[in-house]
């Protein structure tokens, strides 16, 4: 199995991609292990020690490490192990406990708005996160504030902020205007 790494945004996370499908669907994220406890991979991931954060996506694995640990050179080819060898195993990638985080429930009246800025998501913003080993995913739209939650890479990303302010609340701003401000939750 070859197993392609890229760089992220992030210097403390880097992105695997295996070359195949990793979630089905969706995105999950993993902040501690105690998360990680509904993915055996994660799990495993976690088990390195200088790992801080899983991000798993549509074909692709983004881990984060810990700050003042292990550098790169010596955990990438750990990871890259436990990675192979999970996939060569055929373990699921999700314990059958797992769930899905709750969906906030928005404004019925407001239903239309979120229509739009859930396609806005899903078409520009989305595939671009994805790109740097991230997604953002949306929670909720109260009194003009979109509310999202940053993923992977982009968790914790010294360039995040920016991001969320300078890119993705202008993009909304300039074709829903009743977006008024944009927040990570």
């Amino acid at each position: 199995m070859f197993i392609e790494t890229q760089a992220t945004p992030n210097p403390a996370t880097v992105k695997f991609l295996p070359g195949r499908a990793v979630m089905p669907s969706g995105t999950i994220d993993f902040s501690s292990p105690e998360a990680a406890e509904a993915s055996p991979l994660a799990t495993a991931l976690f088990s390195l020690g200088d790992v801080t954060g899983v991000f798993l996506g549509s074909d692709f694995i983004s881990v984060t490490r810990a700050e003042g640990g292990s550098d790169w050179r010596e955990l990438k080819p750990q990871v890259l192990g436990i990675i192979v060898d999970h996939f060569a195993s055929g373990a699921p990638l999700l314990n059958e406990n797992a769930t899905a985080e709750d969906e906030i429930e928005d404004d019925p009246e407001t239903a239309d708005i979120v229509v739009q800025i859930k396609d806005l998501l899903e078409t520009r913003i989305r595939p671009a996160v994805a790109n740097d080993g991230g997604d953002i995913i949306y929670k909720g739209f109260r009194e003009g504030v979109v509310y999202l939650q940053m993923q992977g890479a982009c968790s914790g990303c010294p360039s995040s902020t920016a991001t969320l302010k300078n890119g993705i609340e202008n993009l909304l701003k300039y074709y829903v205007p009743e977006v008024t401000d944009v927040r990570a939750v």
